[in-house]
């Protein structure tokens, strides 16, 4: 391939012969130039501003991120800490329970091995597909836990209360009231109208008031029975009531000290508190009341008669 130019003028003559050769040669010299005008080889760079922006975009991410991990393990640590104690205090209703069963079964004489607490139980069985343990969060274990501990209480209270029953406390029996409800002291004021000691007008007194110049006079239960309450309420102060059964019970009140609580099985004769001067009281004594089916009765017919 060959191109000729052939030009003529009046006073100049000019030739030109492309040939193939001298095209590719031509081509070849242009993109020479060409590429050592544009360096298409060497590094064009970053824009810094657009570095910079992507570098504080991530750095906040990573805060961000960071904040959020540090926050989950925090309240993550806490739900351990939290069932560490729930898991502390099931043991221990757990060992309460254990050696409860303990003495039942000595006292019951089953000694086949079926209330053995001290070993563990036989177990067995064909082996078979493992199941998906199921998922929940801390709070529902924590919910779960909870509420396994109250029913442990209250199958301790329960075994406590079979207990009492199975070790001779005879509730039955020693439910008959009588006697003094102090272990020194003299009746102070009688069932009946009186003057009340703070208005001046007369007023009905549902008990009986006895007192004692001396000092830590013990209150005891006049009868056996179970404790239904143990606190304070109301114009009684510390208040503790104890039901013989019967449709009978009793009440000390405005006592100092309380050495009983709710659910706890007394017998004729038992500390259960300490004298005081509590709630709606002018001086340390003990107010007694006799119930019969919820109403309050002379106390005085109980107080005098004898134990036997």
């Amino acid at each position: 391939m060959s191109l000729s130019v052939f030009y003529k003028g009046s006073k100049i003559r000019f030739s030109f012969r492309l040939t193939r050769r001298r095209l590719f040669s031509y081509m070849g010299l242009v993109a020479l130039v060409g590429a050592a005008y544009f360096k298409p080889w060497s590094y064009q760079g970053v824009d810094p501003a657009v570095a910079q922006t992507k570098i504080s975009e991530e750095q906040k991410n990573l805060a961000l991120q960071s904040q959020a991990v540090a926050e989950l393990y925090n309240e993550t640590e806490k739900r351990l800490g939290a069932m560490t104690v729930y898991l502390g205090e099931l043991r221990a209703h757990m060992r309460r329970l254990d050696a409860l069963g303990e003495r039942l079964a000595d006292k019951a004489n089953l000694a086949n091995g079926e209330f053995s607490f001290n070993s563990e139980i036989p177990l067995g069985g064909p082996e078979t597909e493992a199941v998906a343990l199921p998922k929940s969060t801390g709070t529902e274990v924590l919910a779960d836990i909870e509420q396994m501990l109250s029913k442990i209480a209250d199958k301790q209270k329960q075994l406590s209360l079979l207990e009492s029953v199975m070790m001779n406390h005879n509730v039955n029996n020693e439910s008959f009231i009588a006697g003094s409800p102090i272990t020194s002291g003299w009746l102070s004021s009688q069932y009946g109208v009186r003057k009340d000691p703070f208005s001046g007008k007369p007023a009905m007194h549902k008990g009986l008031d006895f007192a004692s110049y001396d000092e830590d006079v013990k209150v005891v239960a006049t009868g056996a029975g179970v404790v239904t309450w143990a606190g304070e309420r109301w114009g009684y102060g510390n208040l503790i009531e104890i039901d013989h059964g019967g449709g009978l019970k009793t009440r000390y009140g405005h006592n100092d000290k309380i050495n009983v609580s709710v659910g706890d099985v007394v017998t004729r004769g038992q500390i259960i508190a300490e004298m005081g001067n509590t709630g709606r009281s002018t001086g340390p004594h003990v107010h007694y009341e006799v119930l019969r089916n919820g109403k309050q009765i002379d106390p005085n017919r109980f107080v005098y008669r004898s134990a036997d």
